[in-house]
C-alpha cells in the first residue's frame, strides 16, 4: 500500500503565509513527480505546480512568484510554501505522487486526501 498524508492547511488573512507538506509512505521503490494540486467551491480541481524528481518545477501563472515547490527525496515529502495569500487561493489543496511500488513495474499516481486553506480577506 501506498499512502500520501498532506498536513499544513488552516486559516490565513490575505498577505499571510502557509506552508504545506505532503508525505509519501509504504512499499515504495521511486518516487517520480509530485504535485500541488487545489480545488476552490465550485470549480474543477487545478495544477497549482508541480516539481520532477530532479528538482525542476512549473507553476500555475496563478500562483507564479508567490508559492514555491520543494521536495526532500529521501523523505518522499514534497512542501508547497505559500506567501502574499489572497482569497482565490482558498481551495482545498491535494498532492499527488507518480509512484513505482516496490512489487510493481509501472508508475502509477496516488493522491492524497486534501487539506484545506482559507484566506480570510
Amino acid at each position: 500500500q501506498v499512502q500520501l498524508v498532506e498536513s499544513g492547511g488552516g486559516l490565513v488573512q490575505a498577505g499571510g503565509s502557509l506552508r504545506l507538506s505532503c508525505a509519501a509512505s509504504g512499499s515504495i521503490f521511486r518516487v517520480n513527480a509530485m504535485a500541488w494540486y487545489r480545488q476552490a467551491p465550485g470549480k474543477e480541481r487545478e495544477l497549482a505546480a508541480t516539481i520532477t524528481s530532479g528538482g525542476s518545477t512549473n507553476y500555475a501563472d496563478s500562483v507564479k512568484g508567490r508559492f514555491t515547490i520543494s521536495r526532500d527525496n529521501a523523505k518522499n515529502t514534497v512542501i508547497l510554501q505559500m506567501n502574499s495569500l489572497k482569497p482565490e487561493d482558498t481551495a482545498v489543496y491535494y498532492c499527488k505522487a507518480d509512484i513505482r511500488r516496490t512489487s510493481g513495474t509501472y508508475y502509477y499516481d496516488y493522491w492524497g486526501q486534501g487539506t484545506q486553506v482559507t484566506v480570510s480577506a
